[in-house]
Formats: C-alpha cells, sequence, structure tokens
C-alpha cells in the first residue's frame, strides 16, 4: 500500500476526469466494487484472494468485501463494508474497524454494507447517473445489478464509457513509485527464469518440477505468480498450462511466467531453452529469428510510434527470416500485408501492463489498446493484437515476438493452398515436430525511447547456454 496522499490524488484526478462543467447537471455517483473470495470447491474453501485492480488502485485495501463510492457532486468518497464479528475473528483472525482502514487511504466516510443499497436508491430517484465499468465477476455483476435495478443479462449496456475512458487515461501512465515495485517483480521473474534454465538442462525432468520450483519462488518473495505458468515442451501452444511432459534432448522449453508482488504490481516474461543446455542448428536458426525480431521492436518503441507498426516490423522480421531459411517465398512486404506470416506468428506483439498482467484488459481490450485514431485489425493474426495505439511516455508493456509450427494449423492451410504462393509447405512440413519459440521482454516507454525493466534474463544464444551451463 502507498500513502494516503496518493489514494486521495488518485481518486480526485478520477472525479476531475468525470464531472460535468454544466452547474444545472448533477453528475452523480463513481461505484468501484472491490473483489469478493471465490469458493475453490466448497464455499468455505477459496481460492487466495485478489482484489479488483481498479478497486485497488483508487482505494488501496487488498481484502474482500468492500464497496467504494466517488460522489462526483459533494466530492465524498465512501467506503462501504461491515466490520469483523466475533465469528470471524475467530476463524480469520482480528482485523481493523472499516474506519480505520478508510482513514488508512484518506476516506472519512464509512458505512455498513446494507447502506449502500439506500445512498444507490437514493441517487437514482434523484435522476443521478451511477457510473460503473462492466463487471468480469458472476458476483459482482449480480451485486451492481441489485443495487441499480437493471437485469442482470444486460447490464453491460449500461456501463460507463466515460468512466472507463477516464480510468485508462490515468492509469496507462505509470508513476514512478509503481515503475519501481514492477521492476521489483521483474528482479524476482528474473530469478525465476534463471532458475528454470539451469533445471531444463537435466535431460529427464518434468514440466511440472520446473513449474512448481518458478511458482514457488514467486511464492518466496511475499507475493505469487501474475498468471498460470506456461511451462512446456509443446511451445507451439501458445497458452499451455499442461505440465505433465518430460523434457527430452531435441526439445525446447517454453517458459512464459510472472510475478505478482503482494501489492498485485506485475512482471511477464518468457524464455525458450534448449532442453540439455545446447542449441542445434535447427533450434539456433529459429531462436534467432524471433530474437531478432524481439530486438529490432524494443529499439523502434518510443513516444509516437503506433505499437501496431512496431508489431508489423516484427512480423516482417519473422519472414524474412523464415524466407532465409527456405520455409517462406515471394515478397515479403505482400505476405506479412495480406497475414501470410500469421501461420508461424498468429498473435499480437504484446500488451500493456501494471497492477494486472494484461493491464486494464478487463475493462475492454478496445478501451485499453486502440482509440479513434487507430482500430483494432480484422485479419486473423493481427486481429489478436491487443494493444496498437501510439505509444506515450510511461507506459509499460510486454515486447514478444514468437514463431510457432502448431501442426493443425498447418495442415489446414496446406490443404487449403492458403498463401503458396508466400509459404514453401514443402519444407514447412518438416517443422511438424519442432514446437514454438517466444521471447518477451518487460518495456518502459522513456521520453525519447525505451528501456527494459528489472535485471536482464539472458537472451542471446551465448548468454542462455553460458547460464544453463553454469
Amino acid at each position: 500500500m502507498f500513502t494516503k496522499d496518493i489514494y486521495i490524488n488518485r481518486r480526485n484526478q478520477l472525479r476531475s476526469d468525470l464531472k460535468t462543467e454544466r452547474k444545472d447537471f448533477k453528475s452523480g455517483l463513481i461505484l468501484l466494487p472491490g473483489n469478493q473470495d471465490v469458493s475453490y470447491n466448497y464455499q468455505k474453501n477459496t481460492y487466495r484472494f485478489r482484489q479488483d485492480s481498479n478497486f485497488l488502485y483508487f482505494f488501496g485495501l487488498n481484502k474482500p468485501n468492500f464497496m467504494g463510492v466517488l460522489d462526483l457532486d459533494s466530492g465524498e468518497d465512501w467506503l462501504f463494508a461491515d466490520d469483523f464479528d466475533m465469528d470471524d475473528i475467530i476463524w480469520m483472525g482480528d482485523m481493523p474497524k472499516v474506519s480505520e482502514l478508510g482513514a488508512s487511504v484518506g476516506v472519512i466516510h464509512t458505512a455498513p454494507m446494507s447502506e449502500l443499497q439506500n445512498m444507490i436508491a437514493k441517487a437514482v430517484d434523484e435522476g443521478r447517473r451511477v457510473h460503473f465499468c462492466d463487471p468480469y465477476r458472476g458476483k459482482t455483476r449480480h451485486q451492481i445489478s441489485q443495487l441499480i435495478g437493471f437485469r442482470y443479462s444486460s447490464l453491460k449496456n449500461f456501463a460507463s464509457k466515460k468512466l472507463i475512458a477516464a480510468i485508462v487515461k490515468q492509469r496507462e501512465i505509470k508513476a514512478d513509485y509503481e515503475i519501481a515495485e514492477i521492476e521489483k517483480a521483474c528482479d524476482i521473474a528474473y530469478e525465476m527464469h534463471t532458475t528454470a534454465m539451469k533445471m531444463a538442462k537435466h535431460v529427464g525432468t518434468y514440466e511440472y518440477q520446473i513449474a512448481g520450483r518458478v511458482e514457488g519462488i514467486a511464492m518466496e518473495h511475499g507475493g505469487t505468480v501474475s498468471f498460470p505458468v506456461i511451462c512446456s515442451v509443446n511451445g507451439q501452444t501458445l497458452h499451455n498450462h499442461y505440465h505433465g511432459n518430460k523434457i527430452t534432448e531435441g526439445r525446447m522449453l517454453v517458459l512464459d511466467a510472472g510475478a505478482e508482488l503482494d501489492n498485485c504490481y506485475s512482471s511477464d516474461i518468457t524464455r525458450t531453452v534448449p532442453v540439455g543446455g545446447k542449441f542445434n542448428d535447427r533450434q539456433k536458426a529459429i531462436y534467432e529469428i524471433v530474437l531478432a525480431a524481439n530486438m529490432k521492436a524494443i529499439e523502434m518503441c518510443k513516444p509516437g510510434i503506433k505499437y501496431r507498426d512496431v508489431h508489423l516490423i516484427a512480423c516482417l522480421t519473422i519472414a524474412e527470416g523464415l524466407k532465409k531459411l527456405g520455409l517462406m517465398k515471394g515478397d515479403m512486404l505482400k505476405a506479412v500485408e495480406h497475414g501470410a506470416h500469421a501461420l508461424f506468428f498468429p498473435h499480437g506483439l504484446g500488451h500493456v501492463m501494471g497492477l494486472d498482467v494484461h493491464d486494464m484488459e478487463n475493462l475492454g481490450e478496445d478501451f485499453v489498446g486502440y482509440d479513434d485514431e487507430t482500430k483494432r485489425a480484422k485479419e486473423f493474426g493481427t486481429a489478436y493484437l491487443r494493444f496498437g495505439k501510439k505509444l506515450k511516455e510511461g507506459f509499460v508493456l510486454t515486447v514478444e515476438p514468437g514463431c510457432y509450427f502448431i501442426p493443425q494449423l498447418i495442415k489446414q492451410w496446406h490443404n487449403e493452398h492458403k498463401f503458396s504462393e508466400y509459404i514453401n509447405y514443402e519444407e514447412v512440413l518438416k517443422y511438424l515436430d519442432f514446437g514454438g519459440v517466444r521471447i518477451e521482454d518487460d518495456i518502459l516507454i522513456t521520453k525519447d525511447g525505451c528501456r527494459v525493466l528489472g535485471k536482464p534474463v539472458p537472451k542471446t544464444v551465448a548468454d542462455v547456454e553460458a547460464l544453463m551451463a553454469s
């Protein structure tokens, strides 16, 4: 938790961005729900609690069953929650009073949860707008629909686009103290990845042994992983959460993993390493194509550049590299323009990062990654680019190009003779057993360019092999 002045200033900025300039018009309320505990396999057995990031950003309290309200007209901030009773204390331990927690983040007005209904009902009766974001959890959706009186199924239609835009505007620019927290998470990820590299040298290890050690490192630092660990020799499956394979020589291990601190700031890094510690010629060739795309993309990133343009340069770099290997052919500029590269690189180059590992995407990807100037593409591959708009100083985002040989997709395109003017299927079919390569770093956009956050995780062929041999 930061100092209370930070949360006060954040709430005042949000209120300022939403408040109408018309003196004859009441602006209404902003409703910011916190998360509740989620049951694992029966009601009292819950997952590790994860607070809603908007609530955390504006109120700073990482505890369940809170609701925050900002009154746009009176300037008051409210916290609604119930104090612990003796039954709670017996099972969960003591907790400060809601009023004490409110004071710690600069909130004077607190009340039991039962009183929130009266405040919302009064606002609705007076014709005041209740601004809220479309909830991503069913319990919260039900809670808001009950409070405001909207049907559960139609709640999304009444979410405040003005509120969403104001939150994105505020949260997308990271303050220095936020960047410091993200760098802490990146440094933990360094330890996670270098440990995994050393473990991957040992042929016969199971993926779950590496994944478990990686997750344990995140927990050793007081937090957890920022998303379920991706650790697989079948790297052609982009989000592969199966960890049951024994790693064998000739395969490559993709580890996509990051740390989440106890305050929920996150990291997200990917490395791909050869099982046994040495790249063979085929692995090295594909790996260095992806590495070139990663480094060229990072070199391009600076304020004013559209991230979609950076993505397309990464696509072109991969396509040109594959052409040199004989896997693609023809004019690579046209190949990328038509989307032929997406057979090998079917996802976007990266996403913004911060309190959420995919920062603010619960608000809607298009609200976060696109704007009136930059619209999402519709073509296969580029359509998966989560973030395409112009970069600004203070943005934190991932750069994660990849090259994958997905047997089902290759066979489908081959049977359809799709992009046969650009793809040499006779050669590509020889790579059905290859897997995939992804290399991902977290970067901060600076005044004149960008910098990679955290202690550098080895990524050149020489550095990876040297680390694995250490």
